[in-house]
């Protein structure tokens, strides 16, 4: 990956990011009712939107060159099968985490939001994962579910020890349109194809794993 790949994929993930944050914001806006007074509270809201998405972004960016390094490292040091195996089992132990494991500790149903959070993550993931194997091949599977799942619940532990649903849908919807792009863009900026040629079937190599 050159300099102009990265800066490419730098800016189109900000405005990804941004714009995810503007269109979920004014959704829960409408969603609950809220009024602005006047144009320059509307427009100071939109900026604050569209900035909190550019920091997500940014924020998920630095998730995802951390799994990039991290997935060099393990296919370094296990065998390759080894590898796939630790990433489905670390993958199903951050899903039931963050799905039952503050349902069981508080042991009221306040906890249930959770669990939807769970199934929308490994939903995102699923089609995110469905996507990327047409594009690439099957070997992409795992990496791509382990992105989608582990990294982004990682990178929503902060939000989540906030507490508040409204905060974590904020977070949550951007980030994992940031992490889908990023991971769906990933193998035609290794492989130097042109960033809006589609990937052709007969161009798939077991080679792609990520």
């Amino acid at each position: 990956m050159n300099l102009r790949k990265w800066l490419f994929l730098f800016w189109t993930a900000l405005l990804i990011g941004a714009v995810g944050s503007l269109f979920t914001g004014i959704a829960m806006m409408l969603f609950n009712g809220e009024r602005t007074n006047g144009l320059a509270d509307i427009l100071l809201y939109l900026l604050i939107l569209l900035g909190s998405g550019v920091m997500i972004s940014v924020y998920s960016q630095m998730g995802f060159f951390a799994y990039l390094i991290l997935n060099y490292m393990g296919k370094g040091v296990f065998p390759k099968r080894a590898w796939q195996i630790i990433q489905i089992v670390l993958t199903i132990f951050a899903l039931l985490d963050v799905m039952f494991l503050r349902l069981f500790v508080a042991g009221g149903q306040e906890r249930w939001s959770d669990v939807v959070l769970g199934i929308i993550i490994l939903a995102a993931a699923i089609v995110t994962a469905y996507v990327k194997v047409k594009q690439t091949h099957i070997s992409a599977l795992v990496p791509t579910l382990f992105f989608m799942i582990a990294a982004t619940i990682v990178e929503t532990i902060g939000v989540l020890r906030i507490d508040v649903n409204a905060a974590t849908v904020f977070i949550v919807v951007p980030l994992l349109l940031c992490n889908a792009y990023q991971i769906l863009l990933l193998h035609r900026l290794v492989e130097g194809q042109g960033l809006a040629q589609p990937v052709s079937s007969k161009g798939r190599s077991p080679k792609i794993e990520a």
